[in-house]
């Protein structure tokens, strides 16, 4: 008997479009300059865009969270609460960015890729993250 292979969601250009315009709105709305990222199942860089004002070194750390968020199928902060808790083990895990604003991009439960943010503190660059999740959340329910 032959298997069947599996039928998986895939994180589109048009969907990422819309998922990092969500999150630049709600950087927008708070006065906010920022690297937006958006990879996907497999930590390819898939859309990436900088707002005018964002250093250039937040390009880097987008990515770098993006990348965290979809290896290791968690939020960055994870890895933050766990350095600021004194496991300084999380430095030595390959590709883990122990900075919030890294999150996993979730479409009929399944993680189809992730959201990475940088350019102002960690915990904004979390708001401005969760927008692009939020806005995912509401393409599944329509």
């Amino acid at each position: 008997m032959l298997e069947q292979l599996e039928i998986r969601q895939t994180l589109t250009l048009s969907i990422a479009k819309q998922i990092a315009a969500a999150a630049e709105s709600a950087a927008r709305e708070n006065n906010w300059n920022v690297v937006v990222t958006i990879v996907d199942d497999g930590a390819n860089l898939l859309y990436l865009q900088r707002m005018d004002g964002t250093q250039l070194g937040s390009i880097d750390v987008a990515i770098a969270k993006a990348i965290s968020a979809i290896k290791y199928k968690r939020p960055t902060k994870a890895f933050e609460d766990s350095l600021v808790g004194g496991r300084q083990a999380v430095l030595t895990l390959p590709g883990a960015m122990p900075v919030n604003g890294g999150l996993p991009l979730v479409y009929n439960n399944e993680i189809v890729g992730a959201i990475g943010v940088s350019g102002v503190q960690p915990d904004q660059d979390a708001i401005v993250s969760q927008a692009g999740v939020d806005i995912l959340a509401r393409i599944a329910g329509s």
